[in-house]
């Protein structure tokens, strides 16, 4: 089994990955709000059907939840830390480069969940329901550009195993 996986990134695209995972780390954070939207669906309830179930099961797993969403976005923000520049002072030819990105066995899983969260929490600000949905809102490509990212990440997982 292999130690880690390669996987080619633009600087500017983990710049703006790091730029998300910065936001998203700030709002999965000590200073989070548990009525904002986009948080509740990160933690959804598990007992749509029983509020009370529901509401005890959330009130107990919650924190410990999102905790772990937070760490994991520190560990994909240490991943990307090499990558990461000043995009101002970049060529356009500096900023699209490629480089390699190393991401070792044991941090995919947190990489793989992290950008799945952010799919969510971008789906929760665009109004996405499903995967199949047309949203007329320039943020639609960021929300695409993950899922193409998780795809990368995902098939170069499989090498891991």
């Amino acid at each position: 089994m292999k130690e880690q996986l390669n996987v080619r990134m633009a600087v500017i695209e983990a710049t703006q990955l790091a730029r998300l995972v910065d936001d998203f780390r700030d709002l999965v954070g000590p200073a989070r709000d548990h009525a904002d939207p986009a948080v509740a669906r990160l933690t959804p309830d598990v007992y749509p059907d029983d509020a009370d179930a529901s509401r005890g099961f959330r009130d107990g797993t919650r924190k410990e939840l999102l905790d772990r969403r937070a760490l994991d976005a520190d560990v994909v923000l240490a991943g990307l830390a090499g990558l990461r520049a000043d995009l101002s002072a970049l060529s356009d030819e500096e900023a699209v480069a490629e480089r390699d990105l190393t991401i070792t066995a044991s941090d995919i899983d947190a990489w793989l969940r992290t950008i799945t969260a952010l799919r969510l929490v971008i789906a929760e600000r665009l109004g996405i329901e499903g995967e199949d949905e047309d949203v007329d809102d320039p943020r639609h490509g960021v929300y695409d550009w993950l899922a193409y990212r998780l795809e990368v990440l995902i098939e170069a997982a499989e090498e891991l195993l």
